[in-house]
């Protein structure tokens, strides 16, 4: 295999995504490439990736490699010393299992195809139940730790955009967030809900010509344009106060208020939205599952269990929903439409007295004309 191409890197895929063009190739220090990831490297059109990390370590299987493998997209695996002896923007050549560089190898790699993955992977399924175990026994113990979340303990802000009575839509980049607004682009249009972003949620939102009532996040991985248009800022601190996402949002000379709490952005975004009045919460893109927190780096889902305890009774959650039903396009119906609305249009037509008169007429010069 020969692979020749510009290098962009990162340690961080989320802010990598946001430098890559089509035909880079994409470097990146990723253990246990998650799905979201590699869904957002799909959608740049990279040339081939890159990892220094380990992208199955088979403590679970994570689907990353498996969507690149399905979009044709080269995965290779090297050694952390790649990061240090490629620049940005140098041009690189991959040939076999050779990473060079301006004509010298810096390095072996290893190309993980379909099968390398699916023995990986197969790893990563022997290892699922003492996972769930670990998994199980950590959200318990964090829920006690956590549990002020839900007993009114933490202090929740009191927004500026006016909630109460509304319905409002929570959207996370997470698996098929794309596809479910597209589905519910009606209810948005519609309805016209409360908007929060959570963190790059926001330009999602933007993405389909929506601008976010709020966005509320640590800031890590939401563009500088999306900021500058939200109606509102809420930086999720932890819970002793510190909030490092907040002096981004100052250096862009913008204001926003902290919200210290323990638990996941996507977790204080319900809580905001429940404690300040909606009247229905419609959830796009968040992590429900024990394979969404472990991509998420989390070993347990405390927070979002005790949440959607509390604000379960006016939440829906849209994921599937594009799954749901399918509309299909059939000719055959708009001629039928159509033809129904012309039936009352042409019977009027015909029942005017000036058109009656004009095919008597038209009716008598045929006959004239056939000599009857």
């Amino acid at each position: 295999m020969y692979i020749k191409g510009v290098v962009k890197k990162d340690r961080k895929t989320k802010k990598l995504t946001n430098r890559l063009e089509y035909g880079d190739i994409a470097l990146i220090d990723h253990k246990d490439l998650d799905e979201v990831a590699a869904l957002s490297l799909v959608e740049k059109k990279v040339k081939c990736v890159v990892n220094i990390n380990e992208t199955i370590s088979g403590r679970y299987p994570n689907q990353g490699p498996s969507v690149l493998a399905e979009a044709n997209i080269p995965l290779f695996q090297s050694n952390d010393d790649v990061f240090n002896r490629i620049d940005e923007g140098d041009i690189i050549e991959i040939i076999e299992n050779k990473i060079i560089s301006k004509g010298e190898k810096i390095a072996d790699c290893e190309l993980l195809d379909e099968k390398r993955i699916e023995e990986l992977l197969n790893i990563g399924y022997a290892n699922i139940e003492s996972e769930l175990e670990s998994f199980i026994e950590n959200t318990l113990e964090y829920a006690k730790k956590e549990k002020g979340l839900v007993t009114g303990k933490i202090s929740i802000p009191k927004t500026k955009t006016k909630i109460k009575g509304r319905h409002v839509l929570v959207v996370v980049r997470g698996r098929d967030y794309k596809m479910d607004l597209e589905a519910i682009k009606s209810y948005i249009d519609e309805v016209k809900p409360i908007l929060i972003g959570v963190d790059g949620g926001g330009d999602a939102l933007l993405d389909f010509g929506y601008k976010p009532h709020i966005v509320v996040g640590d800031m890590d991985s939401v563009s500088d344009k999306c900021l500058k248009l939200a109606k509102e800022i809420i930086v999720h601190a932890y819970p002793d106060g510190r909030a490092p996402g907040l002096k981004r949002v100052e250096e862009l000379g913008l204001k926003a208020q902290t919200f210290p709490a323990p638990g996941t952005s996507e977790d204080i975004a319900f809580l905001l939205a429940y404690a300040n009045g909606a009247d229905l919460i419609v959830a796009v893109g968040t992590h429900t599952n024990m394979i969404d927190f472990l991509e998420k780096g989390r070993s347990g889902m405390s927070s979002t269990f005790l949440v959607r305890l509390k604000v379960g009774s006016i939440l829906v959650d849209a994921k599937g929903v594009n799954k749901l039903y399918h509309s299909t396009f059939k000719l055959k119906y708009v001629v039928g439409i159509t033809i129904a609305a012309l039936i009352p249009i042409l019977v009027i037509t015909f029942m005017h007295p000036l058109l009656k008169e004009l095919l008597l007429l038209l009716k008598i010069r045929i006959r004239m004309m056939l000599g009857l």
